[in-house]
């Protein structure tokens, strides 16, 4: 008896380890075809079957590639960052459930613990940026420290809202507690959700705030010196948390494993599958924000509303029906139209450089 919690946790740490690269592999696949296909491409054709194997392809490519270390840098922050950054991205999925009983670790604060793992890629970037001793890299990762700094904060009050109404930190409580209905369901829960999605694009550089390595300006940002697998690892961690970060909206907003007639694991799938096609979605229609827009739009907009939104949830928790629902909906519209007053305008096109003709 006191050793089945111990196997159980072997089983399911050896089925991250497994697994984890596959996701990561057809997840590469997942974004070229969508992306292609917004952009009226074929995209990968050539190797298997509708391209399918590209992505096998693609990993024995980048292990025999030369790994080359810029004579300037800093050889084991240049050699660590990597495997700093994929590491906690595979922990993440210690707390993420995919049934009752299909967690790996049921921590009593699970969601504290997926938050705090994913603040430490902070320190992984800028370790790449700062031991490349290239200013094109060092750039790349002051901009990640300013944006998850940035974000970070409304994302944790979008999901406080969740821990206030279901009153635990744990992972399968919350997915418990939506048992009648989904927190997305609600006026607080549809604010919540919309900025947990914003704050995790940001959170895992995906477009159109991937102003880290931004290739426009920054060549290839902080992972600008970087070749072969050690800058495989780098896609293999923001492609986990990218998979890691939607399960966890699939888990605060969308009832997790709960659904009609499918089992819990294949809901899980489809609602995080559905989260990430919006992401790749977002990717191929939406430009890239400006770093100051960038920043002003998390400190300016999102924060105020989450805040707002904070309040919403008690009013709609404490006030009977339909009052509670009333006055949540009407603060977070009056919050909102009240900040885009101040945001939208300092965003416009009026302090954009001009074009002479």
């Amino acid at each position: 008896m006191g050793l089945e919690p111990l196997i159980r946790m072997g089983i399911g740490i050896a089925l991250i380890l497994a697994l984890a690269p596959v996701v990561m592999m057809w997840l590469t696949w997942l974004e070229r075809k969508t992306i292609a296909r917004i952009q009226n491409r074929f995209g990968p054709t050539r190797v298997g079957r509708y391209g399918l194997l590209q992505p096998l392809a693609d990993g024995v490519k980048m292990l025999t590639k030369e790994d080359i270390v810029p004579a300037g840098a800093d050889r084991w922050l240049h050699l660590l960052a990597p495997i700093v950054i994929v590491v906690p991205a595979l922990m993440l999925f210690a707390v993420l459930p995919f049934g009752p009983r299909g967690i790996v670790l049921n921590l009593n604060t699970g969601l504290l613990f997926f938050l705090a793992v994913t603040s430490t890629q902070t320190i992984a970037v800028f370790m790449a940026g700062w031991g490349s001793r290239s200013k094109f890299s060092l750039l790349g990762a002051l901009r990640t420290v300013a944006q998850l700094a940035a974000y970070e904060v409304p994302m944790v009050l979008a999901a406080a809202t969740v821990v206030m109404i279901s009153g635990s930190l744990s992972t399968t409580a919350i997915v418990e507690a939506q048992a009648a209905r989904w927190f997305v369901a609600t006026p607080w829960g549809f604010t919540a959700f919309i900025i947990f999605l914003l704050c995790a694009l940001a959170e895992v550089n995906r477009t159109p705030f991937d102003l880290p390595e931004a290739e426009s300006e920054l060549v290839g940002g902080f992972h600008t010196e970087y070749s072969g697998m050690k800058f495989a690892l780098f896609y293999m961690a923001e492609f986990l948390g990218t998979f890691a970060i939607s399960a966890l909206g699939a888990t605060l907003f969308l009832g997790g494993w709960r659904g009609p007639w499918l089992p819990g694991w294949l809901w899980v799938l489809v609602k995080t599958y559905g989260l990430v096609f919006v992401m790749i979605w977002i990717r191929g229609t939406w430009p890239r924000f400006r770093i100051d827009h960038l920043l002003a739009f998390a400190w300016k907009c999102l924060l105020p509303v989450s805040l707002a939104n904070v309040l919403a949830a008690g009013l709609w928790a404490v006030c009977p029906w339909p009052w509670g629902t009333v006055a949540a909906v009407v603060l977070v519209a009056a919050t909102f139209l009240v900040t885009s007053q101040i945001w939208i305008p300092e965003a416009s096109c009026k302090d954009s450089p001009r074009v002479v003709s």
